[in-house]
């Protein structure tokens, strides 16, 4: 496993993270082999982990806290979410901060992420929806100083919405915020365009999330995939989205390198990009983690088809379906 400086704070973390969504409150996973896959990941070096209050109202971030008991000799970061306080995501430009991420609600939500890891304080607690316009707003910045100030969380950090890369700019100069966890992938590179200079500048952590496009960029759906009614990714793929994501990625499948997946590629993509400072792929399964993790080997693509796949930029808004 190679490592990444995790921005001003120091840390040097896994260049692949795992990301702990689908961990809890998904369909089609076998409890027993998520525990395994998780101390297989750190086995190999994975000292990453990214999870949410969000992921099964708390069940995710517990079994997080059991890794960490699992693990007391190794450096594990963590990293958590407080949910917004309509439990709306992703939020709108027109909602109030108070109805988000009042004072009282942060204060409350980090209780409870700390009872649920059973830590007495957190590495990184992350908004989980955003709107810049929050940016001035005095409750959520009194209560990043107070929490920090208590020694209940070591650092801050935002969610951004999905395909909203720059609705953050304007907080990131408040100097409270110490990452930002972004979508980013071949489709998604928007984030190159303005805020991975601006956390480059201000040394600011950057997480890369949904690697593979919710799956797209493991070039395996079709225009016939269905989902379980149960499973988020029915109300995503509708058939508009799914019709043009299928197309994106068959685009892509003669650009693919012999002995190499479209997954391989495209998290090879990403971690050609210095200014990521790790990767969280959603991994329920043991296989999926000695893929992933398997892929930190300093083997970046060249420099012909990352140009290539430069072209394959897919600049999308949020719709009543993007979520």
């Amino acid at each position: 496993m190679k490592y990444r400086r995790f921005g001003r704070t120091g840390w040097q973390v896994s260049e692949i993270g795992y990301g702990m969504w689908g961990l809890a409150g998904w369909k089609g996973h076998d409890d027993k082999e998520v525990l395994l896959a998780l101390d297989r990941s750190a086995e190999l070096g994975c000292n990453f982990y990214d999870t949410a209050w969000g992921y099964g109202e708390g069940r995710s971030e517990k079994i997080l806290g059991d890794l960490l008991k699992r693990n007391p000799s190794k450096t594990i970061h963590f990293a958590t979410k407080i949910p917004p306080k309509n439990f709306k995501w992703p939020s709108k430009p027109h909602y109030p901060l108070e109805e988000t991420f009042p004072y009282d609600h942060i204060i409350e939500y980090t209780e409870r992420s700390l009872g649920n890891l059973d830590v007495d304080c957190i590495d990184l607690m992350q908004f989980h929806v955003w709107e810049d316009n929050w940016s001035g707003h005095d409750d959520w910045k009194r209560a990043v100083l107070k929490l920090k100030e208590d020694g209940k969380v070591r650092y801050f950090g935002i969610s951004v919405n999905r395909w909203e890369p720059d609705n953050v700019l304007e907080t990131l100069k408040t100097g409270l915020i110490d990452s930002v966890q972004v979508i980013y992938n071949i489709f998604d590179q928007a984030p190159e365009d303005r805020l991975f200079p601006l956390c480059r500048k201000l040394d600011i952590a950057t997480i890369a999330r949904v690697p593979f496009d919710e799956g797209t960029l493991t070039g395996t759906f079709t225009n016939e995939t269905r989902f379980d009614p149960d499973d988020w990714r029915s109300t995503y793929f509708v058939e508009e989205n799914l019709t043009s994501s299928v197309a994106h990625a068959d685009a892509l499948k003669p650009l693919v390198p012999e002995k190499m997946t479209m997954a391989e590629m495209a998290l090879r993509f990403i971690l050609s990009n210095p200014d990521v400072s790790t990767i969280i792929p959603g991994m329920r399964r043991m296989k999926n983690v000695n893929m992933n993790i398997g892929v930190s080997d300093s083997m970046g693509l060249d420099e012909e088809l990352l140009a290539k796949l430069k072209d394959h930029r897919w600049d999308r808004v949020p719709t009543e379906w993007s979520q």
